[in-house]
């Protein structure tokens, strides 16, 4: 697939400062940049935006990602200088995003209502740790705290071993998703009903907090958290991954009470549905040894593709365990175009595989429309775009306070 610089895409006009670092900023810069805002990355002096170090063979992997249809200006905001080419900027932006330590932006005098100052119907994104109030407010706070304190690494993995942190930049992406999910609600705010700007207060830890379900409630009804189960779950059985005669993976959820029965018949283990230890979820739940037990045998004796065949027939919920290279492979995916494959000189053969627009939508759908920016790429071309000739970029080249 080649990029699509002409692309129409729905917020196309819609102009993002993204002054962010690292994941949960970029994360939401980067799902309004794929469906047509034109995000602006303002990065520091020297190596810019840390992610840009994210990768492996001396490739940004993941910079490539999610900076993806996104610009660079790189500009010193300690120098007055910058903070009033940033303030200009500001009055033709729609949206501010900054992930600075709580009360940042005023140190650096550019509160919100300095920016409100220049552009009265700006959405301020703040992106911190903790939020904007509270105790912790003040704290320095990495996705990895975050991931610690919500409850998440204390419910992760198996009960006989440590709690367990994600491997991935999880209460980042989770909070990112919720940051463009609040962009385009106060956007709405602005453009249909005539509303001012206003900040947007979005910490890593709510949002992580609001997708663990209903953990809270569950220590309030019965006394007990919610501990580490390994695969299963407290709620449902059998839903396990099981290990197939090749070496290989399967999942399998029998979630509904209805597919459990399905999957007890197709095995041959019709009498498991009404003997009282397997007829209902909560017997099932309480013998889960035991079910995992009888399941996994069964899948045992058979190689990955003839479970995954005899399982889509007898329509039950199961499917293979995947690392990231079968899921290249995968049939599916390569139709659905799930993983696209760009134009990126850096890797080898010459593309970088990387995920579609996601969401799809079927009248005006988002586009890969240019590659992450080279630190400093679109410096001149903005500043033009503010009305400074040739000479003006030259001077502010010259004392650093651009690059």
């Amino acid at each position: 697939m080649d990029y699509r610089p002409d692309a129409e895409c729905p917020l196309d006009g819609v102009r993002v400062l993204d002054l962010s670092r690292l994941v949960a900023g970029n994360m939401s810069t980067h799902v309004l940049a794929d469906h047509g805002a034109d995000v602006i990355k303002v990065e520091p002096p020297g190596k810019g935006d840390p992610l840009r170090d994210w990768g492996a063979d001396g490739i940004s992997v993941q910079w490539k990602i999610y900076a993806r249809n996104k610009r660079s200006i790189v500009m010193n905001l300690r120098d007055e200088r910058g903070k009033a080419l940033l303030l200009d900027m500001v009055e033709g932006a729609q949206v501010f995003v900054e992930n600075f330590r709580t009360g940042g932006l005023e140190k650096m005098g550019l509160s919100p209502e300095t920016l409100w100052a220049r552009n009265p119907g700006l959405i301020i994104l703040r992106v911190t740790g903790f939020g904007q109030t509270g105790p912790y407010a003040n704290r320095p706070g990495f996705g990895t705290l975050i991931e610690g304190m919500s409850g998440f690494a204390m419910k992760t993995g198996f009960p006989d071993r440590p709690p367990t942190l994600p491997n991935m930049a999880l209460a980042d992406m989770v909070a990112g998703l919720y940051g463009a999910f609040a962009v385009m609600t106060a956007l709405r705010e602005v453009e249909q009903k005539g509303g001012k700007g206003q900040v947007i207060d979005l910490s890593l830890l709510e949002p992580l907090v609001s997708i663990l379900g209903g953990d809270a409630a569950l220590h309030h009804v019965t006394g007990k958290a919610p501990m580490r189960t390994g695969n299963r779950s407290l709620t449902a059985s059998p839903r396990n991954t099981y290990q197939t005669s090749d070496g290989r993976w399967l999942a399998i959820s029998g979630s509904m009470q209805a597919m459990a029965m399905r999957l007890f018949r197709a095995i041959g283990r019709e009498d498991m549905c009404d003997d009282p230890r397997y007829a209902t979820n909560a017997a099932r739940v309480a013998r889960a040894d035991e079910v995992d037990k009888i399941v996994g045998d069964w899948v045992g004796a058979r190689t990955l593709a003839e479970n995954l065949s005899f399982f889509e027939k007898a329509e039950v919920t199961a499917g293979p365990v995947y690392d990231a290279g079968q899921l290249r492979e995968d049939p599916h995916v390569l139709g659905r175009e799930a993983l696209v494959n760009m134009p990126e000189a850096e890797a080898p053969d010459g593309y970088m595989p990387m995920h579609n627009i996601i969401p799809r939508l079927s009248e005006t759908p988002g586009a890969i429309r240019r590659p992450a920016p080279t630190l400093g790429q679109d410096t001149d071309a903005l500043l033009a775009e503010l009305g400074l000739g040739s000479d003006e970029v030259a001077q502010l080249r010259a004392t650093a306070v651009v690059a």
